[in-house]
């Protein structure tokens, strides 16, 4: 698994918890900084899976 993978769950988690805290406090900042990782966190994660994708595909030949 490559390591964008892995960083970029954990950026989505943190997005998650961001927003929440940013509607529980009525913080629309920090709801939106949530929001931008959470979207941050999507695009590394699709990364990662491209470059684990592309190394399988090598592997096999």
């Amino acid at each position: 698994m490559d390591k964008d993978r892995i960083e970029g769950a954990a950026r989505q988690v943190k997005g998650a918890v961001k927003e929440a805290a940013g509607k529980l406090t009525g913080d629309a900042k920090l709801e939106a900084e949530g929001k931008a990782d959470k979207a941050a966190g999507k695009v590394q994660n699709a990364v990662g899976g491209a470059k684990d994708a592309i190394r399988d595909a090598l592997k096999k030949d």
